[in-house]
């Protein structure tokens, strides 16, 4: 799940936990949206904790095999 689907889900849940006057039976609406901004919420850490291994922007430094063999010896 990456940032914009976790905003979504953040979003949506606030929507109808907040703002929904709306009643449907056998559904809790103000529980869903509760569920919802959670796993958004959840969705968001997750993405933001396993950022650096997506590579993002910006430059790297890249290592050669012989570099790197000449670096061990």
């Amino acid at each position: 799940m990456g940032f914009g689907t976790s905003i979504f889900l953040i979003a949506a849940g606030a929507i109808l936990a907040f703002a929904v006057t709306a009643t449907v039976q056998g559904l809790d609406l103000v529980a869903v949206g509760w569920i919802l901004m959670g796993v958004g919420a959840l969705g968001l850490v997750l993405s933001l904790a396993h950022w650096d291994t997506w590579g993002g922007f910006g430059t790297r430094t890249r290592t050669t095999i012989v570099e790197r063999d000449r670096e061990i010896v």
